[in-house]
């Protein structure tokens, strides 16, 4: 039997076998060593099998004071974010309501530039007479290919731009993120805020999720740890921000990936979709984000770019993960459709992410990450 993956065919004989998930004293255990290992402070894992949530366990402390952190303390949702806000727009391409390969310009009622500024997107006007803006679609934006950098305000002198014909190659981009939330507010006249607490909280059961502060969050809140040890509060965020507004929990966020993972809410065909290749990756690490391109014969062939997610394929068949990260945040979703297993993984401390790769592997097996791409030159833990 031949089995399609992103790099041509395999049987599924040369697949390994699905490993069981470690029992959670097993897990228990090794988080232990992980945060021993890189000084961690705080760590939540979250174990699915066969579309299920199996296991969610918390270690560590949430705060200076050292109160304890729990599966349902709220974390910073970071640029996983971006994943459950790319679940949203496939369920209205489901629906038709948006359409993966049409112009932006099609859903706006005057051109992108000529929208005022607002601190809640970004700065369309910076685009004025550059008409490759109209190139921009849904599918683009979900791939990062628009050609931005990964916010306007990070470029030389704070303006947004764009640096290559939108779709031809990817390059990570919060304001591409930003780009889609405004097309769908602006243009369908949708608040993605609600559509999310609707579509997507509320359907799960995620009560202590939400893509602005909540007064109720304050009561069981996680502050964060930088990479040089010192505590930084969790800021109150007043506006819905679709590349990483959102505040969750480790048992609210693992009910969405079990959802994702089993399909729940999209046709077969959109879940496909989603989490196929749409685009090769070509550039040696995911940042900086508009770094050179690799020459041809050193590209990647098992990374792609799916729609709100990096596609891999690897010994235990094509997989799909999502990281997210700030100062003092370190996230990581890994899912292999077969099996529908995932690990979920949330700290409050940054230096956890050395840890992540060998704690993946540790609950779902070699799955064949690109972890090299994902984390770039920094140091990682082997689990010695």
């Amino acid at each position: 039997m031949c089995v399609l993956i992103a790099s041509g065919c395999a049987t599924t004989s040369a697949r390994r076998e699905v490993p069981p998930v470690p029992d959670v004293a097993a897990l228990d255990a090794e988080a232990a060593r992980a945060m021993a290992a890189t000084g961690a402070k705080g760590l939540a894992i979250a174990v699915i099998d066969d579309g299920r949530v199996v296991a969610t366990r918390a270690y560590g402390a949430r705060d200076a004071k050292g109160e304890p952190l729990r599966t349902d303390t709220v974390m910073y949702g970071a640029s996983i974010t971006k994943t459950v806000f790319a679940y949203l727009v496939m369920q209205l391409a489901d629906e038709k309501r948006i359409d993966l390969d049409t112009s932006i310009a099609r859903y706006l009622d005057k051109p992108l530039p000529d929208y005022a500024d607002e601190d809640r997107y970004s700065t369309w006007s910076h685009l004025s007479g550059d008409e490759r803006w109209r190139a921009i679609t849904p599918r683009v934006l979900l791939t990062h290919s628009a050609g931005f950098a990964n916010f306007g305000f990070l470029e030389p002198d704070e303006k947004l731009r764009i640096h290559f014909a939108p779709g031809s190659r990817y390059a990570y981009s919060g304001d591409g993120i930003i780009l889609m939330q405004f097309v769908l507010e602006r243009g369908l006249g949708l608040d993605v805020g609600a559509e999310l607490q609707q579509r997507v909280f509320d359907r799960f059961g995620m009560r202590t999720t939400s893509m602005m502060w909540r007064p109720d969050f304050a009561q069981n809140l996680a502050d964060g740890w930088k990479a040089d040890g010192s505590v930084e509060p969790h800021d109150e965020r007043g506006r819905v921000r679709a590349a990483g507004s959102m505040d969750t929990t480790l048992d609210d966020l693992s009910r969405f990936a079990a959802a994702l993972v089993r399909g729940e809410g999209l046709s077969p065909e959109t879940f496909a979709r989603m989490t196929s290749p749409q685009l090769p990756i070509t550039t040696r690490s995911q940042f900086p984000t508009l770094q050179d391109e690799l020459p041809p014969e050193s590209r990647r062939k098992d990374l792609a770019a799916g729609l709100g997610v990096v596609v891999f394929d690897g010994p235990q068949g094509r997989g799909f993960f999502k990281s997210g990260h700030n100062d003092s945040t370190a996230n990581n979703l890994v899912c292999l459709p077969r099996g529908r297993r995932c690990v979920l993984i949330l700290s409050n401390d940054v230096r956890a992410e050395a840890a992540f790769p060998h704690l993946v592997r540790f609950v779902l097996g070699e799955a064949g990450v690109p972890w090299d791409w994902e984390y770039g030159d920094l140091a990682l833990w082997d689990g010695r």
